[in-house]
């Protein structure tokens, strides 16, 4: 996997997409631009080879955009990644902080 192709800001907007039902929507409330949102979103599907959202465009009760199934995994296995370094990074402070007062 290509370095930037996923972080905290796009599994934001990811989580974000998956509350509005609206790409447009999470672009505005993480205060990014829509072609930012978009091209964050190509980049990380161009480099994953796998669709992340689904949109489907309006009519009568209007448009949504939902997540692949891929799209959910990406958020879960983030999540997973993020609490891993969280309790390494604890230990390990942990450790420094019994050898800085013994």
């Amino acid at each position: 996997m290509r370095q930037g192709v996923f972080g905290d800001g796009k599994v934001r907007l990811l989580e974000t997409i998956a509350r509005t039902g609206s790409l447009q929507l999470a672009a505005r409330d993480l205060g990014i631009s829509y072609r930012k949102a978009w091209g964050d979103l190509k980049k990380a599907e161009s480099c994953l080879a796998k669709p992340l959202i689904l949109r489907v465009r309006g009519g009568k009760g209007g448009g949504r955009t939902t997540l692949t199934p891929q799209g959910d995994r990406i958020i879960q296995a983030f999540q997973q990644f993020r609490m891993t370094v969280e309790r390494h990074t604890l230990t390990a402070f942990n450790t420094l902080k019994g050898e800085l007062n013994p």
